[in-house]
């Protein structure tokens, strides 16, 4: 099996000849957009042009940003992502026109594309009012290359080759963060010391990063007419505010079920005054078996064959194909991501794998996105926009449909000790840290608008969040008050709060998994189809095809139940 993906389906390299015909093939596309706009009863030809400009557009960023996400010393792929960007930035001017025509068009009509995008056309009448003069949004696109998008490129450079100081060598940081998960409490406490220390050297850097980011977003947002950046961003998620504070609420009455865990965890560790943070993600139990790549490849394809066929198959197809690039290395991005192809209707999967049973839940997770790619890859490529919250769905069903196959499996009492608590160590990171994220983003955003925050100010606000979601649960000397330097989802001019959209797609799942078991037959066509429509949908709507009332607090009160369950058991044991 081999280790790194491949991307030649897309193209061989710079130099292959595909690769500027599609580049002329864009440029060509624009004009095409560009005399549309001139036309009467153009809305159908405009709907056409913005197809074929995402089609070919799409594979060109993808190229680019996938080889960069393994080499962030790629200059190639880093100018070739800035010659796209200048190109696009040209065309938002009639980007700009061409939503406006929508914002105003008439949808009622027996024209098969305009039926087809009916749901784009809606959002486009809701988004019409927050649209600014054409010149400017064109100026926008344009100065974004040398604002946000380079602000965020240098989070990402920084992080992706800062080298940590460990046991008289250099570690990449995603390598020293893997070394969290490992079972010597002295290694665990050595590495978090080290990370900490490292950040020192790109503090100041990346705190620049974040204030311009956070102040450009903030501008932009205002000169629209939002009266916040979280207001935007849940009109681009199709969601209402009902719904995050319903969800929100629900977290903060279950905070001390998840403190309980972590005090509990604490004492366990030898931890008195709660859980120190390099103890966080320390295994419990007797779960040190790791899992080579053929054995992860087995496992998986073996136990979601008990979900459905159809997700199996896909699961062996991407270990087997190339879609997936393993193990760290020095430049590569950390954490995991999964990156639609629709053009292959295939997908494409970074991941650090360690071989722990972690490292197989990761990827069990990012799978789950491939699942969801993989169900609308017949979709018209403007539906397959899915919002935020929904998109973590399919990756978090797989994560609780591979911990409940594990628990079924236990053999003996440490091993469910292991497994409950590899469980609830996730859902506290879906749940409770994400609660933390959520407040640092938003206390950020209102905090630049009135100040600069230097690196210890976010440091200060990180350690407030922490007090504010773990409280209690982690000792008040040993948190981590530098996880807004290496999370990337912070460092996006054009994507905020992508924090609250895991919290949504773990207790959505939870609750999915809930209908799951009380009738397999019966959900699993309904899943399929929630997931395949869900670039139409609203949140809310996407709730109702399960037959789920997300506005209430009722559906994520039950949810997080089963996790006050799972920490009652894990307690006894």
């Amino acid at each position: 099996m081999k280790t790194n993906w491949n991307l030649d389906k897309l193209y061989k390299d710079y130099n292959d000849p595909k690769y500027e015909e599609d580049f002329q093939k864009l440029e060509v596309a624009y004009t095409k957009l560009h005399e549309a706009l001139n036309k009467e009863n153009n809305v159908e030809e405009l709907l056409l042009c913005e197809e074929e400009i995402m089609e070919i557009s799409m594979n060109l960023a993808i190229y680019s940003e996938l080889r960069q996400a393994v080499d962030s010393k790629d200059n190639k792929a880093m100018s070739q992502i800035n010659r796209l960007m200048v190109l696009q930035s040209e065309a938002a001017k009639d980007l700009s026109s061409a939503q406006k025509i929508f914002g105003k068009a008439d949808i009622d009509t027996d024209n098969k594309t305009i039926n087809d995008y009916q749901a784009l056309l809606k959002q486009a009448k809701i988004q019409y009012k927050h649209l600014l003069d054409d010149e400017v949004e064109s100026m926008i696109s344009a100065m974004d290359i040398s604002g946000g998008s380079a602000w965020g490129q240098l989070q990402s450079f920084l992080t992706s080759t800062l080298q940590v100081e460990y046991n008289n060598k250099n570690i990449t940081l995603s390598e020293i963060r893997n070394l969290a998960y490992d079972p010597d409490e002295k290694i665990r406490k050595e590495a978090y010391e080290a990370e900490i220390k490292a950040y020192k050297k790109i503090e100041d850097s990346i705190a620049f990063s974040l204030n311009n980011i956070k102040n450009q977003v903030s501008m932009l947002a205002k000169k629209r007419g939002y009266e916040s950046p979280l207001e935007l961003t849940l009109e681009n998620s199709r969601m209402s505010k009902a719904t995050l504070d319903a969800m929100l609420e629900a977290i903060k009455d279950y905070m001390p079920k998840f403190r309980k865990y972590l005090r509990h965890k604490g004492e366990l560790l030898g931890d008195k005054d709660g859980l120190k943070f390099y103890n966080l993600f320390a295994p419990i139990g007797s779960l040190d078996k790791k899992y080579d790549l053929e054995e992860c490849k087995d496992l998986l394809v073996n136990v979601f064959k008990n979900f459905t066929p159809e997700l199996s198959n896909m699961m062996k197809e991407a270990f087997e194909n190339e879609w997936i690039d393993f193990y760290p290395k020095s430049g590569k991005s950390g954490g995991a991501f999964c990156c639609g192809v629709p053009s292959l209707k295939e997908s494409r999967i970074l991941t650090n794998y360690d071989g722990t049973f972690s490292a197989v839940d990761t990827l069990a997770h990012e799978l789950g996105h491939a699942y969801h790619d993989h169900l609308m890859n017949n979709e018209r490529i403007m539906n397959m926009d899915t919002p935020m919250p929904v998109a973590e769905t399919a990756s978090t069903f797989n994560e609780t449909f591979l911990g409940a196959y594990f628990l079924q499996k236990a053999q003996s009492r440490e091993e469910r000790l292991a497994l409950l608590e590899n469980d609830l160590r996730e859902k506290t990171q879906c749940v409770i840290d994400i609660y933390s994220r959520f407040y640092f983003e938003d206390t950020v955003f209102k905090k630049a608008k009135e100040q600069f925050l230097m690196a210890d100010d976010l440091c200060d606000i990180m350690k407030e969040a922490q007090e504010l979601s773990y409280g209690d649960g982690l000792d008040k000397d040993y948190r981590h008050p530098y996880m807004w330097a290496c999370k990337s989802h912070y460092y996006s001019s054009g994507l905020s709060y992508y924090n609250f959209p895991y919290a949504f797609g773990n207790l959505f799942a939870q609750g999915l998994y809930a209908l799951y078991l009380k009738n397999p037959a019966d959900f699993l066509p309904k899943y399929r189809e929630m997931l395949r429509t869900t670039g139409v949908h609203s949140i809310e709507e996407c709730g109702k095809l399960m037959g789920i009332d997300l506005t209430k607090k009722d559906f994520w009160n039950a949810s997080l139940a089963m996790i006050a369950e799972e920490i009652e058991e894990f307690c006894n044991l």
